[in-house]
C-alpha cells in the first residue's frame, strides 16, 4: 500500500508546485511574419510584455528561416521615411513593446522557403542578461491576411 501512495503523493506535490510557478516575466503576443514576393526581406511583427520587475533589453532575434534576423526601427521625419538597424531596445519593468508596420519590426534578410503564407516559423528572440524567447510566427501574405 505505501509503494502505491508514495509514487501517488509525489506526483501530487509536483503537479501543484508546477500549477504555483510564477509565469515567465516576457512574453509574445500576436507574432506573425509578413511575407512579399521573391527575395524582398520579410517583416515580423508581434507584442513583447515584460512582466518582470527589471528593466530588460532585446539585443537580437533569430530564426532558421531566415539568412539573417535584424532589429529595425523605420521613422517619418518631415515627411521623409527612413529605416534603420537598431543594436538593441529597452523595454520597463511591466511594458509592452510593440513591433509593428511603420515602427519597430524584425527585418527578415535572405527569406527562406518556409517564409510562404499558411506556414508558421519559429523566431528566437534574445536579451542582454542571456535570456531567450521563442515563439512560432504565422506567416501571413503581403496584405496582412
Amino acid at each position: 500500500m505505501k509503494m502505491f501512495f508514495i509514487p501517488l503523493l509525489t506526483s501530487m506535490i509536483a503537479a501543484t508546485a508546477a500549477l504555483a510557478a510564477p509565469a515567465a516575466p516576457l512574453r509574445i503576443e500576436a507574432p506573425w511574419m509578413r511575407a512579399l514576393p521573391g527575395s524582398v526581406p520579410a517583416g515580423g511583427y508581434f507584442v513583447l510584455h515584460n512582466d518582470g520587475k527589471a528593466m530588460v533589453t532585446l539585443t537580437g532575434a533569430q530564426s532558421p528561416a531566415c539568412g539573417m534576423l535584424m532589429l529595425h526601427l523605420s521613422e517619418n521625419q518631415g515627411g521623409m521615411s527612413s529605416m534603420r538597424h537598431v543594436d538593441s531596445i529597452d523595454v520597463a519593468p511591466g511594458g509592452t513593446l510593440e513591433f509593428k508596420q511603420g515602427g519597430y519590426h524584425l527585418m527578415c534578410m535572405q527569406p527562406g522557403p518556409a517564409i510562404k503564407p499558411g506556414a508558421s516559423v519559429p523566431v528566437t528572440l534574445t536579451f542582454k542578461d542571456g535570456a531567450t524567447v521563442t515563439a512560432n510566427f504565422p506567416v501571413r501574405d503581403a496584405t496582412g491576411k
